[in-house]
C-alpha cells in the first residue's frame, strides 16, 4: 500500500429508514454541504423498499416518489461496490414493512490525516461504538438535575 493509498479516514455506514416511504429530501442539502466541505466521502448511497408483504427490493436512485420532487440525481453513481445484496437484505431485515431506507457508507476524511498517523505509529483500532443522542440527552438532562440539586 504506498503512501496515496494508505491516507484513509475510517469507514462508517448508516442506515436510515422512511416509516411509511415519505422521504421529503430536507437531510439532502446537509449531506452535500458535508460533501462540499471535505469533512466525507461518500462511497456508496442505495435505497431500499420493504413491501407490505416483506419483500424487499433496491430501488434506483433518482427520483424514488416518482413525483418530480425528490432529485437525487446528485447522488447517481456514489457506488464503491462495498455494497452488496447481502446488506440489502440485511437493511432489509430491519425495516417495518411498507417503509424505505437510505444505505450510506462514507468515509470520515477529516480523520484521514489523524487515522494515518496511527497507523503509521503501529496503533490499531480495538473497538469503536457510537453513542445514541437519547442517551446524550437523558445524561446531560441528569446532570443538570443533580446540579440543580446540589447546595
Amino acid at each position: 500500500m504506498n503512501d496515496d493509498s494508505a491516507e484513509i479516514g475510517p469507514i462508517d455506514y448508516l442506515v436510515l429508514e422512511f416509516p411509511g416511504s415519505r422521504m421529503t429530501g430536507e437531510g439532502l442539502p446537509a449531506l452535500v454541504d458535508l460533501v462540499d466541505r471535505g469533512l466525507i466521502r461518500i462511497l456508496d448511497l442505495r435505497f431500499v423498499k420493504k413491501e407490505l408483504d416483506g419483500s424487499v427490493t433496491a430501488v434506483e436512485i433518482g427520483d424514488l416518489t416518482g413525483d418530480g420532487h425528490l432529485d437525487l440525481a446528485v447522488f447517481e453513481g456514489a457506488s464503491s461496490g462495498l455494497l452488496g445484496d447481502d446488506d440489502i437484505d440485511e437493511a432489509g431485515s430491519v425495516l417495518s414493512p411498507g417503509s424505505s431506507a437510505g444505505l450510506l457508507v462514507y468515509e470520515n476524511t477529516w480523520a484521514a490525516p489523524f487515522a494515518t498517523a496511527m497507523r503509521r505509529s503501529g496503533a490499531q483500532l480495538v473497538a469503536s461504538g457510537r453513542i445514541p443522542v437519547q442517551a446524550v440527552l437523558d445524561a446531560l438532562e441528569s446532570a443538570e438535575a443533580r446540579d440543580a440539586e446540589a447546595p
